[in-house]
């Protein structure tokens, strides 16, 4: 089901508060997810901006022109649909902002889940917001790109920077803990096995902490392969992963509905237990269904996951052995053998 904000972020064209975009017009929506209807009249080329593999996909099938990440300006319109990280919201408004046409027009919408008042509020001290509608238990605001809207651009990108984790890894607003090593990621580290060789997989890997672990810690390797759904995350991962003692290979890739190819020796992981926004275990489970099918016989799997999430009976059907390896705070590290 699409979100409700997707609704609202049309709203003023619908409500007539601002004019349709004709034929010739250049309209550019970041943040872009699936389900969305453009209302009659709506003239614009649309090119639409998502790095989320799922949605990716999804908006690429329903025959719309999708990039992971936004090219070119001089857009007449720039739509952002906000979602729940903060600077993640304010980058792609600056993106949003850079990229328009002088005095072209900018309209942001998210729910209240998104945080919407107060980015409205941090948005009004630095721009002239033109209007604001709340529509579908949301808000939507647009103002024009201007001279001033290209310094709020400018500030928006100074409190966002790119983080150095640790003083190893480049992580960006937006990536799943871009400013720490997550508990369970750390706790997954602690309880690698000292004897990895061959061919490695890391699942979900993030920005690269567990590949970089594993590529400084296994010097037998014969591969080491990352999967990620989020590209910038990705493609952070390629200047955090090592490059010896094997060359790394990454995929941005949907591992609940695109089938991995080759067999590996071992897979690690730490998987997500949501899809979108609803927390579900079928996720993780199905992720260890693809963890299981993507290992040669004999291969481990080695994951964390949340105590309370549902995976060992997964476990026992998926794999001749498992066993639960540690149970620390709120995690567990799981083993498990095809």
């Amino acid at each position: 089901m699409s979100r409700d904000a997707l609704k609202t972020l049309f709203y003023p064209f619908e409500a007539e508060a601002l004019p349709l975009p004709g034929k010739g017009a250049r309209a550019v929506f970041l943040g872009a997810e699936p389900g969305f209807r453009l209302p009659e009249g709506f003239g614009a080329e649309l090119s639409l901006v998502q790095g989320f593999r799922p949605h990716f996909v999804s908006l690429q099938s329903a025959g719309h022109h999708v990039v992971q990440r936004a090219e070119g300006e001089g857009y007449h319109l720039a739509l952002v649909l906000a979602g729940r990280h903060r600077g993640l919201n304010e980058l792609r408004i600056a993106d949003a902002i850079e990229r328009t046409s002088e005095d072209g027009t900018i309209v942001i919408a998210g729910g209240k889940e998104d945080g919407i008042a107060s980015l409205r509020k941090r948005l009004g001290g630095l721009v002239e917001i033109v209007d604001h509608l709340p529509k579908y238990h949301g808000t939507v605001l647009w103002f024009r790109r201007d001279e001033i809207a290209l310094a709020a651009a400018a500030a928006l990108r100074a409190d966002n920077p790119e983080t150095l984790v640790e003083d190893r890894f480049r992580t960006a607003p937006g990536m799943f803990s871009f400013d720490r090593i997550d508990t369970g990621s750390r706790l997954l580290v602690e309880h690698l096995p000292d004897d990895i060789k061959g061919k490695v997989a890391d699942f979900c890997s993030g920005w690269g902490y567990v590949a970089a672990e594993i590529a400084a810690r296994a010097k037998e390797l014969k591969a080491l392969e990352l999967f990620e759904a989020d590209f910038d995350a990705l493609e952070a991962s390629r200047s955090n992963v090592p490059t010896t003692p094997v060359e790394p290979r990454f995929h941005w890739q949907d591992l609940l509905k695109e089938p991995v190819e080759r067999r590996f020796d071992m897979v690690v992981m730490n998987p997500p237990f949501h899809q979108d926004r609803e927390g579900d275990p079928e996720v993780g489970q199905r992720l260890i269904r693809a963890a299981s099918a993507a290992l040669k016989p004999g291969g481990r799997l080695l994951m964390v996951a949340n105590r309370h999430l549902p995976y060992q009976p997964v476990l026992a059907a998926s794999f001749a052995w498992h066993q639960e390896l540690a149970l620390d705070g709120g995690f567990r590290i799981w083993a498990a053998r095809r």
